[in-house]
């Protein structure tokens, strides 16, 4: 062969567009399923435009026979809601902001300072984790009777400004920053509370995001504690509210479009702030420096 015509290097072909017929089962399943749970969804959006007698006719329906915002005005206008959406708006800000700040703090103690009875905290934290809810109920109830704090705001926000689950993030977090970013400001004397603040914590924005979300989910949602710690209309959330008309104590018996209206708009906030940080939820440990 001559020198001048070198032999063309064949690369191995590639299936462009092609899927194996396993991942095409695959996707079939999983569409199917994201469907499943989409679709009550749906059903709930539609409803809310649907008339009284529509609904009660064709509950399934996804297209309203004959559109109509009388739900919603008479949700909006003539009802407890915006209250119920204020009282969740002032629980929920104090809660996430409490969370966010103590939980951090103690994250960091568990993570970093060395004190006699450590582990056996960080134990009780585990223990804690895994005791269900619905056991603490009347315990809590008790207790925000006997101080004096049941049926107020104080009695609404105080138990929640932490929970075992933001501590198990933020020392996990602490854990996997090297000590050694401490180091040269724990030589120029800064304190303790000095060394979280100003170089540990910045450090900590994707597990603050986290715990952020997280906080703001829960309280939102919470509905147990609510029960056990008010009985005042002037007190009740969209959660207390929401669940006194789905069982119709609040006399919406068969207004299927007033109740699911006051659903949907419940879930707004939820999934604004899901969408906004959906691509900053961490692994715990993602961000951190390593040595």
């Amino acid at each position: 062969m001559s020198a001048g015509h070198a032999t063309p290097v064949r690369l191995p072909t590639q299936r462009v567009g092609r899927f194996e017929p396993s991942q095409v089962v695959l996707y079939i399943v999983l569409s199917l399923i994201a469907l499943l749970y989409i679709f009550p969804f749906l059903i709930q959006v539609a409803t809310v435009f649907k008339t009284d007698n529509d609904a009660a006719l064709h509950p399934l329906s996804l297209i309203p026979q004959n559109w109509t915002s009388a739900a919603l005005n008479q949700l909006v206008l003539h009802s407890d809601y915006g209250r119920w959406f204020l009282n969740s708006v002032i629980v929920t800000a104090f809660v996430t902001a409490g969370r966010v700040f103590f939980n951090s703090l103690a994250g960091y103690a568990l993570a970093r300072l060395h004190f006699r009875g450590r582990n056996a905290v960080f134990a009780a934290l585990i223990g804690v984790m895994s005791v269900p809810m619905a056991v603490l109920l009347i315990p809590r109830f008790l207790i925000l009777q006997n101080i004096g704090l049941y049926d107020t705001y104080a009695g609404m926000i105080l138990p929640l400004l932490v929970d075992a689950t933001g501590v198990f993030i933020m020392k996990n977090f602490f854990e996997s920053i090297p000590v050694s970013v401490e180091e040269s400001a724990r030589v120029d004397g800064a304190s303790t509370f000095r060394l979280f603040w100003s170089v540990v914590l910045p450090m900590a924005a994707p597990a603050l995001i986290t715990i952020t979300i997280l906080s703001f989910q829960g309280s939102w949602n919470e509905l147990s504690h609510f029960v056990v710690s008010t009985q005042s209309p002037r007190l009740a959330t969209l959660t207390k509210g929401v669940a006194q008309l789905a069982s119709g104590a609040v006399d919406a018996a068969k207004r299927y479009p007033f109740k699911l209206a006051a659903a949907t708009i419940m879930t707004i906030p939820v999934i604004v702030l899901f969408f906004i940080f959906q691509k900053r939820i961490m692994n715990v440990g993602a961000g951190a420096v390593k040595e």
